[in-house]
C-alpha cells in the first residue's frame, strides 16, 4: 500500500529526515515512535503533501504521490488527523464530521461514511449538536479522527493521537483505534511515548534524529539495547 523510500526532507536549511524508508501494508496498524524533534510530524506531513522532499519517493499503491497537493492525496484515500486536533468551533460536531463528505467523492454514500465514523467513537453520538468550541481536548481528538474517517480513507495517518490527554480519556481513544483496525483499514500513527503504542500494533518503527533505527515487531524493539535505550528515553521524557 504505502511505500516510502530514501526520503530526505529539509526545513529552513536543516536536514530533518535522512533517507528514511518504511512500508505500511493493507490492514496493518503501524507505529512511528521517537522523541520530540526526531522527525515524526515531518514524516506525516510530507506524506500528506504539506512538505516537499529533497529526494526519495512516496508511493500509494504503486503511484508516486510526491508531486501531488494535499487535497489530491486525500482524494486518493489517505486521511490525516494532525496532533493539534483542530476542529471548527463555530460548527457542530455533526457538521465537523460530515465536512469531508461535502468535498471528497467516494463510491459509498455520505451517510454510510458518517455512520462508520460514529461507530468508531460512539460517545460522539451524544454530542452531535454541540459546538466544536465547547469540546474538551479528548473530544476534539475524537472528532478530528472521526472527521478523517468520514473521508472514507484506505490509510489513516494519526499524529500523537493520545498526547496530552487525560488518562481517563486515553482508553476511549485506544478503543476507537481498535475499532478502526477491525474495519480493515491501514493505520499509521506517530507517538512520542512507547507506552502509548497499542498492544494490537503490528509493526513498529523507531526514528532518531531523522533516521529509522528500528523496524519490526513491537515486542522485538527492546531486545536491541541501543533501540531500547532510545524508546525508554522517549517514554521517560514524555512522562516528565
Amino acid at each position: 500500500m504505502l511505500k516510502v523510500r530514501d526520503l530526505v526532507v529539509d526545513i529552513q536549511g536543516s536536514r530533518v529526515l535522512r533517507r528514511i524508508s518504511f512500508d505500511v501494508s493493507y490492514g496493518e496498524f503501524a507505529c512511528l515512535v521517537g522523541r520530540n524533534g526526531a522527525g515524526k510530524t515531518t514524516t506525516l506531513r510530507t506524506i500528506m503533501g504539506f512538505r516537499t522532499p529533497v529526494s526519495g519517493t512516496i508511493e500509494l499503491d504503486g503511484q508516486n504521490i510526491c508531486a501531488l497537493r494535499p487535497f489530491q492525496i486525500a482524494r486518493m484515500g489517505i486521511g490525516f488527523a494532525p496532533e493539534e486536533s483542530e476542529v471548527f468551533g463555530e460548527l457542530t460536531v455533526a457538521e465537523n464530521i460530515a465536512m469531508p463528505t461535502w468535498a471528497c467523492p467516494d463510491p459509498r454514500p455520505a451517510e454510510a461514511r458518517i455512520a462508520e465514523a460514529y461507530k468508531v467513537f460512539p460517545k460522539l453520538e451524544r454530542y452531535r449538536q454541540r459546538d466544536g468550541q465547547a469540546l474538551s481536548g479528548g473530544e476534539r481528538k475524537m472528532v478530528s479522527i472521526a472527521r478523517a474517517l468520514a473521508l472514507g480513507p484506505r490509510l489513516l495517518l494519526l499524529d500523537e493521537p493520545t498526547e496530552g490527554l487525560s488518562p481517563i480519556i486515553v482508553p476511549s481513544i485506544v478503543e476507537g483505534l481498535a475499532n478502526v483496525r477491525s474495519s480493515g483499514r491501514a493505520v499509521f500513527i506517530a507517538e512520542s511515548n512507547i507506552h502509548h503504542v497499542p498492544d494490537f500494533a503490528d509493526r513498529l518503527y523507531v526514528i532518531e534524529r531523522g533516521e529509522i533505527i528500528f523496524a519490526g515487531k513491537p515486542t522485538e524493539a527492546r531486545r536491541d539495547r541501543a533501540v531500547a535505550r532510545v524508546i525508554e528515553g522517549v517514554a521517560h521524557a514524555a512522562k516528565s
